[in-house]
């Protein structure tokens, strides 16, 4: 199994009930940026394995997340138990991602008021 994994594989995946969070990464192929990112967030996942980390690319897996306007790139969403807990723009800056990730982990969750109803439907369809 590759890490993060595609965000298609999200729905029903058996380790959501298990998790301490998922973190979803929201990029495009032809994003520079992106490209970037996804090393730096292969290795907060590998360091992490109790949290379940996916890719998104907005082209390709539009059938899921396609009603989410992401307006820059990358973009993280976090969810816990069908909640959003955070969703935002984030730079390939490992340290901060993992600093953010560990603090989202370790406090009770608290539900972005902010986030977009269209991620919070995201949440709700992959939480069991």
């Amino acid at each position: 199994m590759s890490i993060p994994i595609a965000v298609t594989e999200l729905p029903g995946n058996t380790r959501i009930a298990d998790a301490a969070l998922v973190v979803v990464a929201f990029c495009a192929n032809w994003c520079g940026t992106c490209r970037e990112f996804r090393p730096v967030l292969e290795r907060i996942a590998n360091a992490r394995p109790e949290i379940l980390f996916a890719w998104a690319d907005i082209e390709d897996h539009a059938e899921l997340v396609g009603d989410i306007d992401v307006e820059n790139f990358p973009s993280l969403a976090v969810f816990r138990a069908g909640s959003v807990l955070h969703y935002g723009v984030s730079l390939p800056h490992e340290a901060v991602v993992a600093r953010m990730v560990d603090a989202l982990s370790a406090q009770p969750p608290a539900r972005a008021a902010d986030a977009p109803p269209e991620v919070r439907a995201l949440a709700e369809r992959i939480s069991c």
